[in-house]
């Protein structure tokens, strides 16, 4: 699990960038036009996530969850990430994120469509 986010207005959520190695997760307080922080994780191995959610809520990962992305991916991954979202839907999105390393870099980007995976 990643450590605290730096304080800030991190309600608004997409993800900006999944090549499927690299995935950029971006956040603000309404990411339409730029976004003030940055998660990126390098060498993914497992990612299930919506495109847009809002208000994740993160947590440890349950003994299931760390059981099924062992055996997913054969095995224990140096960063798991999960939480909760709201993807939209009636339930909150259960998300999962398994990769080799994580980064959070904290400023004002500029959101530009060409770069984006919509």
């Amino acid at each position: 699990m990643p450590p605290p986010l730096p304080e800030g207005s991190w309600w608004d959520w997409a993800v900006h960038r999944y090549d499927g190695s690299r995935l950029t997760l971006i956040a603000g307080h309404d990411v339409t036009y730029h976004h003030g922080l940055e998660v990126v994780f390098t060498d993914t191995l497992y990612v299930r996530c919506p495109m847009d959610f809002r208000d994740p809520e993160f947590r440890a990962p349950t003994p299931e969850e760390r059981a099924e992305v062992v055996r997913l991916v054969g095995a224990e991954p140096p960063v798991l990430v999960a939480f909760e979202a709201d993807g939209g839907g009636t339930e909150p999105a259960v998300c999962l994120i398994a990769a080799e390393a994580w980064a959070i870099r904290q400023g004002r980007f500029p959101r530009h469509a060409s770069t984006d995976v919509r």
